[in-house]
């Protein structure tokens, strides 16, 4: 395989172009740039020798990063159909795969939607470019808008972006592309989140409240008292559940991360569950994510006199957060919510950084 550089007069200039041949096929690319030709008589200016040197040099650099990236797979002719695919179609695909978690599923399908919406044409992996991509962010900045027609904030373009930017990576994974464009590009850099989580006291208060939903609360309880996610918990089956003499453990593969954990438990969490059942029954049988039980979540924690937003996954904040507060160091922290990266558990330590400069602030004299 080879990448020549070829001239060819063309409209009295010449015309510079590459020349590719590869397993029978010749392939011509027209760099639209020009030399001046030598003249029958006399010489060239020092100014057109200086241009004619200038467009060699430049069209010998394309031609060797051509050659660098053909052999590199990145404009390979193997590839060549695998980049005609539709990225749509692909990424439909991925979303279809997380129908399972009805969380992580709607957020993918409502990148697949401004996706479609964005886009005039069935894009094609070859289409996305670091300009596709950088044309994607600012529709998410400034055209996107919600079903309530506003716009997004910075938060959901933050993970909008990232969604595509993953489905790349995923295509690399494969074998559709070679090099993902978006290492190209910037993400969105989200704002800090605020992550709700309940008090001791609010939990203690929660614990004591009446609930319309008995496994709704038994299943944010147990959250609260280990940092599982709501997809694990929900998922969750006797097998997984072990123990050791008094010492007790759930052993089982995260949904989002993939990574297989072994998690301890306290007794009172183990208490939870009720009564043992087959190795292949859901602990947790006919708890259903669903907006209805979001609603009796709510009740229920306003029942207890929290007046917070409070969702599912504010119970494994809460967890983070109490044990942070209650002195168990943040690597430690870091392995119970079986999180890869350090930085993800500072997240936490932050906010109870926060707490304590409003703690401090809260204590005021009339001097």
């Amino acid at each position: 395989m080879n990448v020549t550089l070829r001239q060819r007069q063309k409209a009295g200039m010449i015309s510079l172009y590459l020349d590719y041949y590869d397993q029978g096929k010749r392939k011509y690319q027209y760099l639209e740039m020009y030399l001046h030709p030598k003249p029958e008589k006399g010489r060239l200016t020092p100014e057109q020798n200086k241009h004619n040197e200038k467009m060699l040099n430049l069209a010998e650099a394309i031609r060797a990063k051509k050659l660098l990236e053909i052999k590199n797979g990145e404009f390979g002719f193997k590839d060549t159909e695998k980049g005609k695919g539709s990225f749509l179609k692909y990424f439909e695909n991925l979303t279809e795969q997380r129908r399972g978690s009805q969380g992580n599923y709607g957020n993918w399908d409502s990148v697949l939607k401004h996706l479609q919406k964005f886009a005039t044409f069935d894009v094609r992996f070859s289409d996305i470019d670091k300009k596709w991509l950088e044309d994607f962010k600012t529709y998410l900045k400034h055209k996107a808008k919600l079903s309530n027609g506003k716009a997004l904030s910075i938060n959901s373009q933050s993970s909008y972006y990232g969604k595509v930017s993953a489905a790349l990576k995923e295509a690399i994974k494969d074998g559709i592309i070679q090099i993902n464009p978006a290492l190209q590009v910037d993400g969105i850099k989200p704002d800090d989140a605020s992550r709700e989580f309940l008090t001791i006291e609010e939990l203690q208060a929660a614990a004591k409240a009446p609930c319309e939903m008995p496994i709704l609360k038994n299943a944010f309880i147990f959250s609260c008292l280990t940092g599982l996610r709501w997809s694990d918990i929900e998922k969750l089956l006797w097998s997984e559940v072990q123990s050791s003499g008094d010492n007790f453990y759930i052993r089982f593969r995260q949904k989002k991360t993939k990574g297989a954990e072994t998690l301890p438990i306290s007794e009172q969490a183990y208490t939870l569950l009720g009564q043992r059942g087959k190795p292949e029954e859901k602990v947790f049988s006919s708890l259903k994510y669903s907006a209805w039980n979001n609603l009796k979540l709510r009740e229920w924690v306003m029942k207890a006199g929290v007046t917070k937003h409070i969702t599912f996954h504010c119970a494994r904040h809460t967890y983070a957060t109490l044990q942070l507060n209650l002195g168990t160091d943040i690597y430690t922290v870091s392995k119970l919510l079986g999180h890869r990266h350090l930085k993800t558990t500072e997240v936490y330590a932050k906010v109870m950084d926060k707490k304590k400069q409003e703690a401090a602030n809260r204590i005021k004299l009339d001097l």
